[in-house]
């Protein structure tokens, strides 16, 4: 097909998938997940898959619909949050996880992204993370060395993109989704309206288009909450 732009997430992951590969997928909890390509590697079958992404979904929904059809083998992630069925497949030993400190997983993507093999980190050091991972010290105190994180394949989930890629996030959907674009070595956007190249200020892109290879415009996001809080509003007071 010629330019970037898909008619929809199937055909926009042909030729991508395959069994054992590694994945990064964007969001944060519920918020910017890309909920019409996670779906599609559902259908598509690929199993033994490696998934980098913060979490792994809620019950039901997101990342949790290929955990729950037997398709991933090892998440990277930071957080196992309220998936029942995530605890239940680590605990029972059918899910590898490697588990990081959320800033830590963010900057290894990252640094994946920006070619860095390695950096280090204060954070973790005396603990299970920093474990059979090489520790030295700089100015006194000691840091751990962690590695960069990069993927066969980026889906992120963006607001708007021209017809070059060019991506602009909205809000907290942003999260792990700009980073992610630029560690895969084939980058898949999904977005809620797809405009003309030059309707975008260049100081307000997010994500320039030469990191993504392929767009599709999303349909029906359901942008659900994954909990939801609330308190009574405060009485409406009369005094002047």
């Amino acid at each position: 097909m010629a330019g970037k732009i898909y008619p929809d997430a199937k055909s926009a992951l042909d030729g991508l998938l395959f069994d054992g590969m590694t994945i990064m997928s964007g969001g944060f909890g519920l918020s910017g997940n890309p909920e019409n390509l996670i779906p599609a590697i559902k259908e598509a079958g690929v199993k033994g898959l490696t998934i980098i992404s913060n979490n792994c979904g809620a019950d039901g929904f997101g990342l949790w619909q290929l955990l729950n059809n037997g398709q991933i083998k090892k998440m990277i992630s930071s957080y196992v949050g309220e998936n029942k069925l995530f605890e239940q497949l680590y605990i029972s030993g059918q899910l590898e996880l490697e588990l990081n400190p959320q800033g830590t997983l963010a900057e290894r993507i990252r640094a994946g992204g920006a070619g860095i093999p390695a950096f280090y980190t204060a954070t973790g050091v005396g603990t299970v993370v920093s474990e059979g991972k090489p520790v030295e010290e700089f100015e006194g105190k000691r840091y751990v060395r962690e590695t960069w994180l990069r993927a066969d394949l980026s889906i992120v989930k963006a607001w708007k993109a021209d017809t070059e890629g060019n991506l602009i996030y909205r809000k907290t959907a942003r999260n792990f989704n700009p980073v992610m674009a630029t560690a895969g070595k084939v980058t898949v956007a999904e977005v809620e309206e797809i405009v003309p190249v030059g309707s975008f200020d260049p100081d307000h892109i997010h994500t320039p288009g030469i990191y993504v290879d392929r767009v599709i415009q999303g349909a029906a996001y359901a942008k659900l909450i994954e909990k939801r809080t609330t308190r009574p509003r405060p009485a409406a007071s009369n005094e002047v």
